[in-house]
């Protein structure tokens, strides 16, 4: 089963992140599918973790569907570390974000 560590971010947030950067309102399915990508990137490229995380699909264990900043993988055909990166790599975003403590791990769907 392949797992990856980072942070959870909800479609809403991704959504409203794309608007705050001044992306029109999603009038299709293909313009929140946009929107999401944007507000993912931006993020990513803000807090400088772009080059060295993935944007992927996970499974809470409460059955939950979100994306996953990953900074991890248990599968090395990622490309990503298998180990959960030092705190300076992931503080900016964890900031961004508002979360608290480190990454965790979520299975892959």
């Amino acid at each position: 089963m392949v797992k990856y560590c980072g942070y959870l971010v909800s479609d809403s947030w991704l959504k409203q992140r794309a608007l705050d950067v001044g992306h029109p309102p999603a009038k299709t399915r293909e313009d929140t599918s946009n929107m999401i990508l944007l507000g993912s990137r931006d993020v990513m490229a803000r807090t400088g973790v772009l080059p060295y995380t993935s944007f992927r699909r996970v499974k809470t264990p409460k059955g939950k569907y979100f994306w996953c900043i990953a900074f991890a993988c248990n599968d090395p055909w990622e490309q990503l570390p298998t180990h959960v990166p030092p705190e300076e790599k992931y503080k900016a975003l964890k900031e961004a974000l508002g979360r608290e403590g480190p990454p965790r791990w979520y299975r892959a769907i």
